[in-house]
Formats: structure tokens, C-alpha cells, sequence
């Protein structure tokens, strides 16, 4: 995926006011409209300048967008953090913004401000402020744990002057243990001010619980790939197994076979129930790295009467 230069599509300085990037819009809008215009590819330029006035109009998405590519340049492969999304606080929306699943819109701009993004998804004030919504990355041991922590989360704020920044806050978020990727914490009062008699409007802290080097989670479920050697899974043995409370002794039965499950119940993500942690046995074999290891194995093949293949004859 290559980037896009929403500024030079439409002609304009980064430093462009909300006037500016309106003319300018316009302008370009004129110039490759495909009802009228002569110019070459003139539907897909059209389609371009749309694209690029979706995210500048917006000073939610310009604010994102001018962080992502701060040092990008069009055209450069591109693809966007893992982490994408947090840290940037916008308000709620009555539903998907103009261009959410729309064909005439590239991939770029899916994988930023598509629906499966924080910026694609609806928000209500109900009768008061506007809410507001972020998306918030947590550790798999934040989630089991639980706690309190500090969040700083960027909004936009227009000058003066017509230029568009980011501007950062910091809130303590309480974080019930055992919260799960796609629960939402809500802040009350802390969206748009109230305005007259009506409240404050609340913010809507989405969770995404980060992808862990060594555990894997379904639900509340926790899963563990458990490597062993070739004798503990054939004469049995007790191993010092990690979850996310702390090391547990885990008794491998004898013959237990590579790809077996085995359950510790409990030792999940906290909840009503909770979740277990699975272990999913492999079976690691020694190299033959030393004449010593060489001979081991000779005599393995010359005194055990195993054969892996018989099933297949």
C-alpha cells in the first residue's frame, strides 16, 4: 500500500487553513469532475480530491492524519502501526462518516479511517454534550490485573489563526480486572462541555487488549504453547508452567503426544466465570550436535523397536 499526500492532491501547504483547504477543494472539484472535465483519468483524480477533503475538512482525521505521515512522502510504501487509532480522542458520530466501505475510496484511507477503525464507528450525546471516543491499547497483564492508569489522548484544537493542532490531555482510567479487547470504559462528563442546562457528554474508552509474545486469548480463555522433551512426554513429568498469575506446577501425563490440550482451570482472564488457560503440548528433540549426541541416537534406533510410520503401511 502506497502513501497518500492528501495536501498535494489538493494543492495546498500543511500549513493551510480550514478556508484555504475549502477553496482549494472546490477548485480541483471543478477541474476533474467527470461531467464536465477534459482532463486526463479525470473520474479517478476527482475521486482522489473527494478522498483528500474527506480527512483535511475533518480536524479529527487531519490532526491523525498529520501525525501518521508526519515523515512520509507520496507514493512510499506504507502501512499503518499496529497500535493505529490510540491515542487520539474525536467525537461520537450518529453513524458512519461519508466513505466508510464506499468503493470509490482507496485502501489508504480504509485502513485509517475506515470502519474497522476508532474513526469509523457512531457515537450519541443523547440529549446532552457530545460524547467522545478513543480507543485504548492495555497489555494482557493490564487486563488480567486490572488497575488504575494515566492516559494521554490527543484532540484537536483550531488557533486562531485557522491552523489545527493537536492538543494532549491526561486522565486516570480505572480498569476493572479481567476487561476484554472490544469492552468500553466510560468517563462521565469528561466529552464536548455542557452547554446551558444540558450535561457534559461522556468518553468512551474502547479497549484493545495488544497482541502478547507468549500467550494467545479467545474470550476469556487463555492459550500456551508448552514445549517439552522427548522424555517428559514419554515417562510423564511435572513442569513449572507460566499464567498470567504467576507460575503453576502442571503434571504431564506419560505418552502424552505433541498437540495435546491440557486445562488449568481458572487461570483465565478474571470474570463471572473465569476463563482457564490452556496449554497445547510440543515435543522439542535434542540436536545431535556432539559425538556424544550421535551415539545416544544410534543406539535409540538400534534398541527401541519404534516405527512413526506404521500407521501408513
Amino acid at each position: 500500500m502506497e502513501y497518500r499526500d492528501y495536501y498535494q492532491l489538493l494543492g495546498v501547504e500543511r500549513t493551510a487553513t480550514a478556508d484555504d483547504i475549502k477553496r482549494a477543494y472546490r477548485k480541483q472539484a471543478r477541474r476533474f469532475h467527470p461531467d464536465v472535465s477534459k482532463e486526463k483519468d479525470a473520474e479517478a483524480r476527482f475521486k482522489e480530491v473527494q478522498e483528500a477533503y474527506e480527512v483535511l475538512k475533518d480536524p479529527e482525521k487531519r490532526v491523525a492524519y498529520d501525525q501518521l505521515g508526519r515523515n512520509c512522502k507520496n507514493g512510499q510504501p506504507f502501512r499503518p502501526p499496529p497500535d493505529w487509532g490510540s491515542g487520539f480522542e474525536f467525537q461520537g458520530r450518529p453513524g458512519p462518516g461519508r466513505g466508510q466501505g464506499d468503493p470509490g475510496f482507496s485502501d489508504f484511507f480504509s485502513s485509517l479511517f475506515g470502519a474497522g477503525t476508532g474513526f469509523g464507528g457512531p457515537g450519541f450525546g443523547g440529549g446532552r454534550g457530545q460524547d467522545h471516543r478513543a480507543r485504548l491499547e492495555i497489555t494482557l497483564e493490564e487486563a488480567f490485573r486490572g488497575g488504575s492508569r494515566e492516559v494521554t489522548l490527543q484532540h484537536p484544537e483550531t488557533t486562531p489563526d485557522g491552523q489545527v493542532r493537536a492538543q494532549p490531555r491526561t486522565l486516570r482510567v480505572q480498569m476493572p480486572a479481567g476487561i476484554t479487547s472490544g469492552q468500553v470504559i466510560r468517563l462521565s462528563g469528561q466529552g464536548s462541555p455542557a452547554r446551558g442546562p444540558i450535561a457534559a457528554g461522556d468518553l468512551l474508552l474502547e479497549v484493545v487488549v495488544a497482541t502478547h509474545p507468549r500467550y494467545r486469548v479467545e474470550g476469556r480463555d487463555v492459550m500456551l504453547d508448552l514445549p517439552m522433551a522427548p522424555w517428559e512426554a514419554a515417562l510423564g513429568a511435572t513442569i513449572s508452567t507460566p499464567t498470567l498469575g504467576g507460575a503453576v506446577d502442571l503434571r504431564i501425563p506419560p505418552g502424552a503426544r505433541a498437540g495435546q490440550k491440557l486445562r488449568l482451570r481458572g487461570r483465565g482472564l478474571p470474570g463471572s466465570p473465569p476463563g482457564d488457560q490452556y496449554v497445547l503440548l510440543s515435543i522439542v528433540t535434542p540436536p545431535a550436535d556432539s559425538p556424544e549426541a550421535k551415539a545416544f541416537y544410534e543406539r535409540m534406533r538400534a534398541e527401541l523397536p519404534f516405527d512413526p510410520r506404521a500407521d501408513l503401511s
